[in-house]
């Protein structure tokens, strides 16, 4: 049946329901990216778990999202339940094992899991004007705004240091326009009021330091498993931009750290992307450009991308066409749309003889899903109706109780906690217009710009030889060094940087760790 090449989904089933033979995933073709989908209560979420399950046995870690909490049972060993134990023999599993899997939490509140935080900079430009929801002339702003830290070695690292940037560019702005276009006071205090929006939100829990390391959701343990990277994230659908903004940003990273490595026996790293459609609701076409163009190129990395969602209508049919293990549980078909989304999802299939797909897709039972994976030469098998297999793990949440004694012996435990405050460009700023006020502050102390009363005091020029006194100074329009450094507040910051800031393929800044 299942073996170290592939990971056993569940037993296919003939006409008759009577069993017809074993469906696998082969691990060769796992990074060759896959979808989950099915209305709510079919079993997405099981589906989800036995695949993180097997990717972990083979060696491979898996990061994923856990919408509901449901997911965080993999961590704990299963129990015999009689419903499972049914479905077991029905799949012909024998033996079923029980297991706990390795997992460590994540969560970007740091309240269930350890923190995850990226920088402003990472982050870069574009997924910013997404997570913001900016307008085209306010996006631009923001390019400029990155534009400006990179050329005066500005660090970005957390949401202050993006304030004290924008309002120094408010500041700027006709020196600006005239070198980058039109920069509005109005349009810059627009995106400072959406970053304290943004703020009040708890996005500011994730933009700062310690940044995450790549490293640490692509462990395997002592036992040769994958750890499997749970993200808490019931509270942060509340915010599904930010949702989504996170994992593209998470995918965006992956691609521009990991080297190339063709086809792999099996995959380096699983990313399992839920509620897939947030990613692309109301996404500019640039936007869904470059993620079709991250996931068609970061198989090569060894990265499988798989999108769990309701309705295939909500994955774009270019990053569809890229999907190639396809898992489909039931969908309604009430509606005119939902109608389209089961003929878009029966047309993806390899047609079987045995059966109308299109039909067979409204009356799938609860565990009972459409599978097509690739085979041999990385062609589509012919879709079979697939029951899955039951979860070695526990089925549903785990207890608080048990989540922070799991998160307290994490191998990352310690290293996410306190935040790390260093000097950026919040700090340079205010030190630069200290240094501008501390400069204009000495020019009035040595009397260069004081007043006086004719008649009192030395407000006369000294005599000159012959007992005549020297002409009075000419008024001048040249600015003073106190006006000129505060114009230069930053311009002079980036002879201090040695090194030039290159921007990734979705504007994240490209790394050297």
């Amino acid at each position: 049946m299942a073996d170290d090449t592939n990971i056993f989904i569940g037993a296919s089933r003939k006409p008759d329901d009577s069993y017809q033979r074993a469906e696998n995933l082969l691990l060769q073709y796992g990074n060759r990216h896959g979808l989950v989908t099915g209305a709510t209560g079919t079993g997405k979420t099981v589906s989800l778990q036995i695949l993180a399950e097997g990717f972990s046995n083979a060696g491979v870690p898996v990061f994923c999202a856990d919408i509901k909490g449901d997911l965080s049972g993999i961590a704990m060993m299963g129990t015999a339940q009689d419903f499972l134990v049914k479905r077991a023999e029905q799949v012909k599993l024998d033996p079923y094992d029980f297991q706990e899997f390795p997992v460590i939490f994540w969560d970007l509140f740091g309240e269930q899991g350890h923190p995850i935080r990226a920088t402003i900079s990472e982050m870069g430009p574009l997924l910013l004007s997404r997570l913001m929801n900016l307008t085209d002339a306010q996006e631009g702003i923001m390019n400029i705004a990155f534009r400006i830290a990179d050329e005066e070695g500005l660090l970005l690292l957390d949401m202050k240091d993006l304030q004290a940037l924008l309002a120094n560019i408010a500041e700027r702005a006709e020196e600006i326009s005239a070198r980058y276009g039109n920069v509005t006071k109005p349009s810059v205090g627009a995106i400072q009021r959406t970053l304290l929006v943004l703020e009040q939100q708890g996005a500011a829990n994730f933009f700062g330091e310690p940044a995450l390391r790549i490293a640490d959701i692509m462990r395997t343990t002592r036992d040769g498993r994958g750890a499997i990277s749970v993200l808490a994230a019931d509270k942060l659908m509340m915010n599904p931009r930010l949702y989504a903004t996170f994992l593209l940003w998470l995918m965006s990273e992956l691609f521009e750290e990991l080297p190339e490595v063709g086809d792999p026996d099996k995959p380096k790293l699983v990313f399992f992307f839920d509620e897939a459609h947030l990613l692309f609701d109301e996404a500019p076409k640039v936007l869904i450009d470059r993620v079709e163009q991250v996931v068609r190129l970061i198989r090569s990395k060894g990265v499988g991308v798989y999108f769990v969602t309701q309705n295939p209508l909500d994955i774009p049919e270019k990053v569809l066409a890229q999907l190639g293990n396809r898992v489909q549980h039931a969908l309604r078909a009430y509606t005119p749309r939902e109608q389209q989304a089961v003929r878009t999802a029966a047309e993806t299939f390899r047609p079987n003889p045995d059966f109308d797909c299109a039909t067979a897709i409204t009356q799938l039972a609860t565990g009972e899903a459409l599978v097509s994976t690739l085979e041999a030469k990385g062609i589509p098998s012919m879709v079979q109706r697939t029951l899955i297999r039951p979860p070695s793990s526990r089925l549903g949440p785990i207890t608080p109780a048990e989540r922070l004694k799991l998160i307290g012996e994490s191998p990352v435990t310690g290293q996410y906690d306190q935040v790390i405050d260093r000097e950026s460009a919040f700090e340079m700023l205010q030190k630069k217009a200290k240094e501008a006020q501390d400069a204009e502050a000495q020019q009035a102390d040595t009397g260069g710009s004081r007043w006086t009363i004719p008649g009192f005091g030395n407000d006369d020029p000294a005599p000159q030889s012959g007992g005549r006194r020297a002409p009075a100074p000419r008024p001048s329009n040249r600015q003073t060094v106190a006006e000129a450094a505060i114009k230069s507040v930053v311009r002079s910051v980036g002879s201090s940087v040695g090194r030039a800031i290159v921007r990734g393929i979705l504007g994240s800044l490209s790394r050297g760790r």
